[in-house]
């Protein structure tokens, strides 16, 4: 796995989350942000044991390919 840095979110308080990676050996993004724990939101989505949920603002697709073109 080679994961590539693609880009933090220059507003972040602390120069941490959110950050998107993408790793070329499977052709996936991975993406670091903050945990979403909100019961509300989480009833809302039908997520397995496996997964989880992250969010990120909208600007950090700014990052992303598919979003350039």
């Amino acid at each position: 796995m080679a994961l590539r840095f693609l880009g933090k979110d220059p507003d972040s308080p602390s120069g941490g989350s959110p950050t998107l990676y993408y790793d070329d050996s499977d052709d996936t993004y991975l993406v670091q942000g903050w945990k979403v724990t909100d019961p509300e939101v989480l009833a809302q989505m039908d997520i397995p044991n496996h997964e989880t949920v992250v969010r990120i603002p909208r600007r950090m697709t700014q990052f992303l390919p598919e979003a350039k073109r």
